[in-house]
Protein backbone atom coordinates (compact mmCIF):
# COMPACT_ATOMS: atom_id res chain seq x y z
CA UNK A 1 0.00 0.00 0.00
CA UNK A 2 2.86 2.29 0.76
CA UNK A 3 4.64 1.41 -2.43
CA UNK A 4 1.54 2.04 -4.18
CA UNK A 5 0.70 5.69 -2.63
CA UNK A 6 4.55 6.34 -3.12
CA UNK A 7 4.17 5.43 -6.55
CA UNK A 8 0.92 7.74 -7.41
CA UNK A 9 3.31 10.46 -5.68
CA UNK A 10 6.01 10.13 -8.20
CA UNK A 11 4.18 10.10 -11.00
CA UNK A 12 1.82 12.74 -9.95
CA UNK A 13 5.16 14.84 -9.21
CA UNK A 14 6.45 13.58 -13.10
CA UNK A 15 3.39 14.49 -14.96
CA UNK A 16 3.18 18.24 -13.05
CA UNK A 17 6.82 18.93 -14.10
CA UNK A 18 5.84 17.52 -18.04
CA UNK A 19 2.74 19.62 -18.43
CA UNK A 20 4.17 22.81 -16.06
CA UNK A 21 2.16 26.02 -16.48
CA UNK A 22 1.54 29.11 -15.90
CA UNK A 23 0.00 28.58 -12.09
CA UNK A 24 4.21 27.17 -11.53
CA UNK A 25 5.42 30.52 -11.63
CA UNK A 26 3.22 31.29 -9.01
CA UNK A 27 0.66 33.41 -11.00
CA UNK A 28 -2.72 34.05 -10.00
CA UNK A 29 -5.62 32.83 -12.16
CA UNK A 30 -8.02 35.17 -14.03
CA UNK A 31 -9.97 35.51 -17.07
CA UNK A 32 -9.09 38.91 -17.67
CA UNK A 33 -7.01 39.94 -20.67
CA UNK A 34 -5.89 42.47 -22.63
CA UNK A 35 -4.86 42.85 -26.29
CA UNK A 36 -0.86 42.60 -26.99
CA UNK A 37 0.19 44.27 -30.53
CA UNK A 38 3.85 45.04 -31.39
CA UNK A 39 5.12 47.79 -33.80
CA UNK A 40 8.94 47.72 -34.90
CA UNK A 41 9.84 51.48 -34.41
CA UNK A 42 12.96 51.56 -36.25
CA UNK A 43 15.80 48.91 -37.14
CA UNK A 44 19.59 50.62 -35.76
CA UNK A 45 23.25 49.64 -35.83
CA UNK A 46 25.72 50.59 -33.25
CA UNK A 47 28.89 50.10 -34.91
CA UNK A 48 31.52 48.66 -33.15
CA UNK A 49 29.26 48.46 -29.74
CA UNK A 50 28.44 44.66 -29.48
CA UNK A 51 30.80 44.91 -26.83
CA UNK A 52 29.29 46.81 -24.43
CA UNK A 53 26.10 44.50 -24.62
CA UNK A 54 27.83 40.90 -24.92
CA UNK A 55 30.98 38.65 -24.83
CA UNK A 56 32.63 37.25 -26.80
CA UNK A 57 32.66 39.08 -29.79
CA UNK A 58 33.36 36.58 -32.76
CA UNK A 59 35.23 38.35 -35.31
CA UNK A 60 32.62 40.13 -38.29
CA UNK A 61 30.61 40.91 -35.33
CA UNK A 62 31.20 44.03 -33.95
CA UNK A 63 28.72 45.64 -34.33
CA UNK A 64 25.35 45.55 -32.43
CA UNK A 65 21.92 45.35 -34.74
CA UNK A 66 18.77 45.43 -33.32
CA UNK A 67 14.96 45.94 -34.03
CA UNK A 68 12.95 48.52 -31.59
CA UNK A 69 10.15 47.66 -30.53
CA UNK A 70 7.31 49.57 -28.99
CA UNK A 71 4.03 47.43 -27.93
CA UNK A 72 0.32 48.38 -27.62
CA UNK A 73 -1.62 46.68 -24.74
CA UNK A 74 -5.82 47.44 -24.94
CA UNK A 75 -7.78 46.65 -21.43
CA UNK A 76 -11.04 45.91 -23.02
CA UNK A 77 -12.87 46.16 -19.77
CA UNK A 78 -11.93 49.53 -18.57
CA UNK A 79 -11.25 50.84 -22.75
CA UNK A 80 -7.87 52.22 -21.52
CA UNK A 81 -5.20 51.88 -24.06
CA UNK A 82 -1.44 52.17 -23.15
CA UNK A 83 2.04 51.86 -24.81
CA UNK A 84 4.92 50.09 -23.54
CA UNK A 85 8.07 52.05 -25.14
CA UNK A 86 8.24 54.03 -27.61
CA UNK A 87 11.61 53.83 -29.81
CA UNK A 88 13.53 56.30 -30.78
CA UNK A 89 12.43 60.16 -32.02
CA UNK A 90 12.73 60.77 -35.22
CA UNK A 91 14.32 63.85 -34.70
CA UNK A 92 17.62 62.69 -33.05
CA UNK A 93 19.38 65.92 -32.97
CA UNK A 94 16.70 66.96 -30.41
CA UNK A 95 17.84 64.72 -27.85
CA UNK A 96 19.26 66.00 -24.98
CA UNK A 97 22.55 67.18 -25.26
CA UNK A 98 24.24 64.05 -23.71
CA UNK A 99 23.13 62.24 -26.26
CA UNK A 100 23.10 63.56 -29.82
CA UNK A 101 26.85 62.67 -29.96
CA UNK A 102 26.01 59.23 -30.54
CA UNK A 103 24.30 60.24 -34.10
CA UNK A 104 26.49 62.92 -34.33
CA UNK A 105 29.52 60.83 -34.67
CA UNK A 106 27.83 57.93 -36.52
CA UNK A 107 27.75 55.25 -33.85
CA UNK A 108 24.41 55.01 -34.27
CA UNK A 109 22.91 54.28 -37.27
CA UNK A 110 18.90 54.33 -37.71
CA UNK A 111 17.69 52.26 -40.73
CA UNK A 112 14.93 54.94 -41.23
CA UNK A 113 13.77 58.13 -39.61
CA UNK A 114 10.90 58.73 -41.94
CA UNK A 115 8.43 57.56 -39.34
CA UNK A 116 8.39 57.66 -35.22
CA UNK A 117 5.71 55.34 -33.13
CA UNK A 118 3.32 58.40 -32.90
CA UNK A 119 3.34 58.63 -37.20
CA UNK A 120 3.04 54.56 -36.65
CA UNK A 121 -0.19 54.73 -34.34
CA UNK A 122 -1.77 57.49 -36.63
CA UNK A 123 -1.42 55.56 -39.95
CA UNK A 124 -2.57 52.30 -37.83
CA UNK A 125 -5.90 54.48 -37.04
CA UNK A 126 -5.11 54.75 -33.63
CA UNK A 127 -5.45 58.21 -32.01
CA UNK A 128 -2.78 59.96 -29.62
CA UNK A 129 -5.78 60.91 -27.88
CA UNK A 130 -6.33 57.10 -26.95
CA UNK A 131 -3.64 56.64 -25.30
CA UNK A 132 -4.21 56.36 -21.24
CA UNK A 133 -0.44 56.07 -20.61
CA UNK A 134 2.73 55.03 -21.82
CA UNK A 135 4.93 53.05 -19.91
CA UNK A 136 8.91 53.35 -20.16
CA UNK A 137 10.62 50.09 -19.34
CA UNK A 138 13.60 52.17 -18.68
CA UNK A 139 14.95 55.45 -19.99
CA UNK A 140 17.49 54.91 -22.40
CA UNK A 141 17.20 57.29 -26.10
CA UNK A 142 15.73 54.31 -27.68
CA UNK A 143 12.57 53.55 -25.52
CA UNK A 144 11.74 57.00 -24.61
CA UNK A 145 10.71 58.48 -28.02
CA UNK A 146 9.07 62.15 -27.92
CA UNK A 147 6.71 62.29 -25.30
CA UNK A 148 5.95 65.68 -26.16
CA UNK A 149 3.78 64.50 -29.08
CA UNK A 150 1.34 63.09 -26.78
CA UNK A 151 -1.85 64.96 -25.30
CA UNK A 152 -1.51 65.91 -21.72
CA UNK A 153 -4.20 63.72 -20.69
CA UNK A 154 -1.39 60.33 -21.28
CA UNK A 155 0.01 59.58 -18.43
CA UNK A 156 3.90 58.68 -17.97
CA UNK A 157 4.63 55.28 -16.02
CA UNK A 158 8.08 54.87 -14.69
CA UNK A 159 9.76 52.95 -11.91
CA UNK A 160 10.54 54.53 -8.95
CA UNK A 161 14.31 54.30 -9.15
CA UNK A 162 14.50 56.10 -12.93
CA UNK A 163 16.61 59.33 -12.86
CA UNK A 164 14.19 62.16 -13.42
CA UNK A 165 16.92 64.60 -13.68
CA UNK A 166 16.50 66.88 -16.87
CA UNK A 167 18.66 69.10 -19.08
CA UNK A 168 19.47 71.96 -18.65
CA UNK A 169 18.78 72.17 -15.06
CA UNK A 170 21.43 69.20 -15.19
CA UNK A 171 23.49 69.77 -18.01
CA UNK A 172 24.37 66.01 -18.22
CA UNK A 173 20.68 64.24 -18.49
CA UNK A 174 19.69 62.25 -20.48
CA UNK A 175 16.07 63.63 -20.16
CA UNK A 176 14.73 66.97 -21.16
CA UNK A 177 12.04 69.33 -19.94
CA UNK A 178 9.54 68.27 -22.50
CA UNK A 179 9.88 64.58 -21.81
CA UNK A 180 7.84 65.30 -18.68
CA UNK A 181 6.68 68.66 -18.48
CA UNK A 182 2.47 69.20 -18.15
CA UNK A 183 2.14 65.56 -17.35
CA UNK A 184 0.87 62.94 -14.81
CA UNK A 185 3.90 61.18 -13.67
CA UNK A 186 2.73 57.78 -11.56
CA UNK A 187 6.46 56.12 -10.35
CA UNK A 188 6.10 52.31 -9.39
CA UNK A 189 7.56 51.12 -6.14
CA UNK A 190 8.16 48.01 -6.19
CA UNK A 191 8.82 47.85 -2.63
CA UNK A 192 5.15 47.90 -1.68
CA UNK A 193 4.51 44.93 -3.99
CA UNK A 194 1.95 42.37 -2.51
CA UNK A 195 2.68 39.80 -5.32
CA UNK A 196 6.28 38.01 -6.51
CA UNK A 197 6.62 35.54 -9.37
CA UNK A 198 9.47 33.70 -9.14
CA UNK A 199 11.19 36.08 -7.59
CA UNK A 200 10.17 38.93 -9.50
CA UNK A 201 8.06 41.42 -7.09
CA UNK A 202 5.05 42.37 -9.32
CA UNK A 203 2.18 44.90 -9.68
CA UNK A 204 -0.87 44.20 -10.88
CA UNK A 205 -1.20 47.38 -13.06
CA UNK A 206 -5.49 47.55 -13.91
CA UNK A 207 -6.09 45.42 -10.30
CA UNK A 208 -7.54 42.48 -12.19
CA UNK A 209 -4.56 40.27 -12.88
CA UNK A 210 -4.51 41.17 -17.11
CA UNK A 211 -1.14 43.10 -16.75
CA UNK A 212 1.51 42.99 -13.85
CA UNK A 213 4.25 45.06 -13.91
CA UNK A 214 7.50 43.10 -12.75
CA UNK A 215 10.55 44.29 -11.08
CA UNK A 216 13.86 43.68 -13.15
CA UNK A 217 16.85 46.00 -12.35
CA UNK A 218 20.18 46.06 -13.46
CA UNK A 219 19.93 47.45 -17.25
CA UNK A 220 19.36 50.35 -16.12
CA UNK A 221 17.96 51.81 -12.30
CA UNK A 222 14.38 51.67 -12.77
CA UNK A 223 14.05 49.22 -15.03
CA UNK A 224 10.94 47.03 -15.14
CA UNK A 225 9.09 44.71 -17.58
CA UNK A 226 5.09 43.75 -18.27
CA UNK A 227 3.49 40.37 -18.30
CA UNK A 228 0.16 40.51 -20.27
CA UNK A 229 -2.09 38.08 -19.90
CA UNK A 230 -3.61 37.29 -23.81
CA UNK A 231 -5.63 34.19 -22.60
CA UNK A 232 -6.89 33.36 -19.27
CA UNK A 233 -3.76 30.94 -19.35
CA UNK A 234 -1.26 32.68 -21.69
CA UNK A 235 1.29 35.27 -21.48
CA UNK A 236 3.55 37.83 -23.16
CA UNK A 237 6.06 38.94 -21.02
CA UNK A 238 7.28 42.46 -22.19
CA UNK A 239 11.01 42.21 -21.48
CA UNK A 240 12.48 45.84 -21.99
CA UNK A 241 16.54 45.37 -22.07
CA UNK A 242 15.67 42.40 -19.76
CA UNK A 243 18.49 41.20 -22.24
CA UNK A 244 19.49 42.27 -25.90
CA UNK A 245 20.60 38.97 -28.03
CA UNK A 246 18.18 35.90 -28.00
CA UNK A 247 21.97 33.99 -26.95
CA UNK A 248 21.75 35.71 -23.55
CA UNK A 249 18.90 33.91 -22.43
CA UNK A 250 19.31 30.84 -24.23
CA UNK A 251 19.76 27.91 -24.06
CA UNK A 252 19.42 26.62 -20.75
CA UNK A 253 18.18 23.17 -19.46
CA UNK A 254 14.43 23.65 -18.47
CA UNK A 255 14.14 26.08 -22.08
CA UNK A 256 16.00 23.26 -24.02
CA UNK A 257 13.45 20.42 -22.45
CA UNK A 258 10.55 22.41 -23.44
CA UNK A 259 11.61 23.53 -26.49
CA UNK A 260 13.57 21.30 -28.18
CA UNK A 261 16.28 23.04 -30.99
CA UNK A 262 14.89 21.88 -34.49
CA UNK A 263 16.84 19.34 -35.92
CA UNK A 264 17.83 20.82 -39.02
CA UNK A 265 18.89 23.92 -36.78
CA UNK A 266 21.01 21.85 -34.57
CA UNK A 267 22.87 19.79 -36.89
CA UNK A 268 23.75 23.09 -38.06
CA UNK A 269 25.33 24.19 -35.47
CA UNK A 270 27.51 21.65 -35.20
CA UNK A 271 29.82 23.57 -37.80
CA UNK A 272 28.26 27.39 -37.80
CA UNK A 273 28.84 28.02 -33.99
CA UNK A 274 33.06 28.41 -33.51
CA UNK A 275 34.75 25.89 -30.52
CA UNK A 276 37.30 28.85 -30.35
CA UNK A 277 34.69 30.61 -28.65
CA UNK A 278 31.53 28.62 -27.22
CA UNK A 279 32.05 25.10 -25.65
CA UNK A 280 29.75 22.48 -24.24
CA UNK A 281 30.39 19.56 -22.46
CA UNK A 282 29.38 16.88 -25.84
CA UNK A 283 31.61 19.48 -27.85
CA UNK A 284 34.09 18.79 -29.52
CA UNK A 285 37.26 20.71 -31.77
CA UNK A 286 35.19 22.08 -35.03
CA UNK A 287 32.38 20.30 -33.63
CA UNK A 288 29.71 22.25 -31.00
CA UNK A 289 27.00 20.55 -29.48
CA UNK A 290 24.39 22.64 -29.10
CA UNK A 291 22.27 20.48 -26.63
CA UNK A 292 24.58 19.80 -24.22
CA UNK A 293 25.40 23.54 -23.55
CA UNK A 294 23.72 24.00 -19.97
CA UNK A 295 24.24 28.15 -19.87
CA UNK A 296 23.07 30.70 -22.92
CA UNK A 297 25.78 31.01 -25.32
CA UNK A 298 26.10 35.41 -24.50
CA UNK A 299 27.51 36.81 -21.24
CA UNK A 300 26.23 40.39 -19.96
CA UNK A 301 29.48 42.77 -21.23
CA UNK A 302 30.95 44.10 -17.69
CA UNK A 303 33.34 46.11 -19.66
CA UNK A 304 33.74 49.93 -18.31
CA UNK A 305 31.59 51.31 -21.41
CA UNK A 306 28.75 48.36 -20.51
CA UNK A 307 25.05 49.25 -21.69
CA UNK A 308 24.44 47.68 -18.38
CA UNK A 309 24.72 49.73 -15.37
CA UNK A 310 24.52 46.96 -13.17
CA UNK A 311 26.05 44.00 -14.67
CA UNK A 312 25.43 41.39 -11.67
CA UNK A 313 22.15 42.77 -10.83
CA UNK A 314 21.09 42.06 -14.93
CA UNK A 315 22.36 38.59 -14.31
CA UNK A 316 20.24 37.90 -11.76
CA UNK A 317 17.19 39.46 -13.56
CA UNK A 318 17.74 37.51 -16.65
CA UNK A 319 18.26 34.37 -14.61
CA UNK A 320 14.71 34.99 -13.16
CA UNK A 321 13.01 35.85 -16.37
CA UNK A 322 14.44 32.69 -17.82
CA UNK A 323 11.81 30.41 -15.86
CA UNK A 324 9.23 32.66 -17.59
CA UNK A 325 11.34 31.86 -21.04
CA UNK A 326 11.33 28.44 -20.33
CA UNK A 327 7.31 28.16 -19.20
CA UNK A 328 4.90 26.64 -22.24
CA UNK A 329 2.42 29.38 -21.55
CA UNK A 330 4.93 32.30 -21.61
CA UNK A 331 6.09 34.04 -24.82
CA UNK A 332 9.11 36.81 -23.71
CA UNK A 333 9.53 39.32 -26.54
CA UNK A 334 12.44 42.51 -25.67
CA UNK A 335 13.01 45.38 -27.55
CA UNK A 336 15.82 44.71 -29.42
CA UNK A 337 15.56 40.75 -30.73
CA UNK A 338 16.31 41.35 -34.38
CA UNK A 339 16.37 37.70 -34.55
CA UNK A 340 12.07 38.11 -34.73
CA UNK A 341 12.14 41.11 -37.31
CA UNK A 342 10.73 38.90 -40.39
CA UNK A 343 8.50 36.22 -38.12
CA UNK A 344 6.83 38.27 -35.62
CA UNK A 345 3.58 39.40 -36.54
CA UNK A 346 3.70 43.15 -36.21
CA UNK A 347 0.40 45.54 -35.61
CA UNK A 348 -1.96 45.61 -37.02
CA UNK A 349 -1.83 41.72 -36.13
CA UNK A 350 -2.58 40.60 -32.38
CA UNK A 351 -0.11 38.12 -30.27
CA UNK A 352 -2.64 36.97 -28.45
CA UNK A 353 -3.26 33.67 -30.70
CA UNK A 354 0.81 33.30 -30.18
CA UNK A 355 0.48 29.78 -28.25
CA UNK A 356 -2.46 28.45 -30.82
CA UNK A 357 -0.36 29.36 -33.89
CA UNK A 358 3.08 27.82 -31.67
CA UNK A 359 4.68 30.96 -32.56
CA UNK A 360 7.33 30.45 -29.33
CA UNK A 361 8.07 27.11 -31.21
CA UNK A 362 8.46 28.59 -34.61
CA UNK A 363 10.72 31.26 -33.69
CA UNK A 364 12.50 31.27 -30.46
CA UNK A 365 15.63 29.02 -32.21
CA UNK A 366 15.80 31.53 -35.07
CA UNK A 367 18.86 32.99 -33.15
CA UNK A 368 21.05 29.97 -34.12
CA UNK A 369 20.23 30.27 -37.71
CA UNK A 370 23.42 31.16 -39.74
CA UNK A 371 21.34 32.88 -42.28
CA UNK A 372 19.78 35.17 -39.69
CA UNK A 373 20.87 38.71 -39.10
CA UNK A 374 20.70 37.30 -34.30
CA UNK A 375 23.59 35.33 -35.21
CA UNK A 376 26.61 36.52 -33.65
CA UNK A 377 28.46 32.89 -32.78
CA UNK A 378 30.49 32.06 -36.09
CA UNK A 379 33.12 34.42 -38.02
CA UNK A 380 31.42 35.99 -41.08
Amino acid sequence: MFLHSSLSLLLTFLVGEASASYRDLGIPASSSTVEVRVFNVQNATLINEAHAFIHPIVPGHENASFTDHAFLVDHKESQKRILIDLGFRKDVLNYAPSITPFFTSGVVQIESLAKDITDLLRDGGISLESIDAVIWSHTHFDHIGDMSKFPNTTRLVIGSETDTSTFPTFPNATLQESDLAGREITKINFTTASLNFRGLSAIDYFGDGSLYLLNTPGHLPGHMSALARVTPTSFVLVGGDVFHYAGQMRPRPAFQTNFPCPAHLLEETKSSISTDFFWSPHSEDGAFDLRSRAQQLLAISDTPDSFYAAPITAQVSQDKVAAFDADPDVFVLIAHDISLRSTLPYFPASLNNWQAIQLKEKTVWNFVDKTNPGFVFGPM
